[in-house]
């Protein structure tokens, strides 16, 4: 990490901008974040109109954030594991399956929050 003597002021101004290139890289290199984010902007119009409280509007939209927040970190695994290697290695996959399964179960949460609210 460049500069990690960084104090007050400019230690965060450097964390905002190492955050930014992050979410730059993952929109380019991730598919299924880019989705997400098209999933994000289409459900917070519609948690703002259909939630009734602002707790159900947090919930429906916190549902799709965590999403994302996960995937976040998933590509990040599947970065650091390919830049361990291209070649099949058994805890290589299972590192990458396992932040699957956590972006699936994210995924699976939203669907439960926006049914239970809605119905």
């Amino acid at each position: 990490m460049a500069n990690q003597n960084a104090k007050g002021l400019k230690r965060l101004m450097n964390a905002c901008v190492f955050s930014v290139a992050g979410f730059k890289a993952t929109w380019i290199h991730e598919e299924a974040f880019r989705q997400e984010v098209l999933l994000f902007v289409i459900t917070t119009p519609l948690a703002i109109w259909l939630g009734e409280t602002a707790i159900e509007k947090l919930l429906l939209i916190g549902s799709i954030v965590l999403v994302m927040l996960v995937e976040l970190l998933n590509s990040a695994v599947e970065a650091v594991v390919d830049r361990v290697g291209l070649e099949h290695h058994e805890l290589s996959g299972r590192a990458k399956d396992i932040g699957s399964a956590a972006v699936m179960l994210s995924l699976a949460w939203a669907a439960i929050t926006w049914t239970l609210i809605l119905i």
